[in-house]
């Protein structure tokens, strides 16, 4: 089997190819409207290579028929290629290190249980804290969000299926990202390669400021799979 990658062009769509898994995924609130899973809804029926939406104008989403051209969408990749690393800054705990790279938020709002992850740090000797810190930080479908223990740069990670999930966030009443799970090799236009990683979202409404990746613009655009 190919090897998964997906290939952004140059203002067209992202071409999937190495048969990677098509899904939709929920975003699960509690009572309280606080993002706490996922939830699969669909398993979409594709081949080996597909093109998704990049410019979110296709008639057809999630998949590209062509429209970008039409509408002369601008896809320019704004985004840097610094690793995880190199764009985070560090929140540190007892025993325990939690990374943000802010630039990377998606708005999936996973973060803020409990009065918010990056409060609840320095409380995490309490190990109810930590636990919910640590599945928090996981649960963040951008990467925005890492954790490890103090003094250590090995991540927590959940294991994900190699897929990509259509995210739908039925709290704000929009669609959301592309979720690339499992560390699928995502390469730009110009053939250069990002840092590969368990979590990233990219953009799939058009409107980001830090295309490839989303910047939650999602929402303010009201953006919807099926219009």
């Amino acid at each position: 089997m190919a090897k998964m990658r997906i290939a952004i062009t140059e203002d067209g769509p992202y071409l999937v190819s190495g048969g990677v898994p098509l899904v939709r995924l929920e975003i699960v609130t509690n009572e309280q409207g606080e993002s706490v899973s996922w939830r699969e809804t669909e398993r979409l029926d594709v081949g080996e290579r597909y093109q998704l939406c990049r410019c979110g104008h296709s008639q057809s989403k999630p998949f590209c028929d062509g429209t970008h051209a039409e509408i002369g969408f601008d896809g320019a990749e704004r985004a840097g290629h610094e690793s995880l690393l190199e764009q985070s800054v560090s929140i540190d705990g007892p025993d325990i290190t939690v990374r943000d790279a802010r630039k990377l938020c998606a708005e999936a709002r996973f973060c803020d249980r409990g009065g918010g992850l990056w409060n609840l740090v320095e409380k995490c000797d309490d190990p109810e804290v930590r636990a919910l810190v640590e599945e928090e930080a996981m649960l963040c479908p951008s990467g925005r969000y890492s954790v490890c223990k103090s003094g250590s740069d090995e991540t927590l990670e959940f294991v994900f299926e190699r897929s990509v999930g259509l995210v739908e966030d039925p709290a704000m009443g929009v669609s959301g990202p592309l979720f690339v799970r499992g560390g699928i090799l995502i390469e730009g236009a110009d053939d250069a390669a990002y840092e590969v990683r368990n979590r990233v979202t990219l953009c799939r409404c058009g409107e980001s400021g830090n295309k490839p990746f989303c910047d939650g613009s999602h929402i303010k655009a009201a953006f919807h799979d099926n219009v």
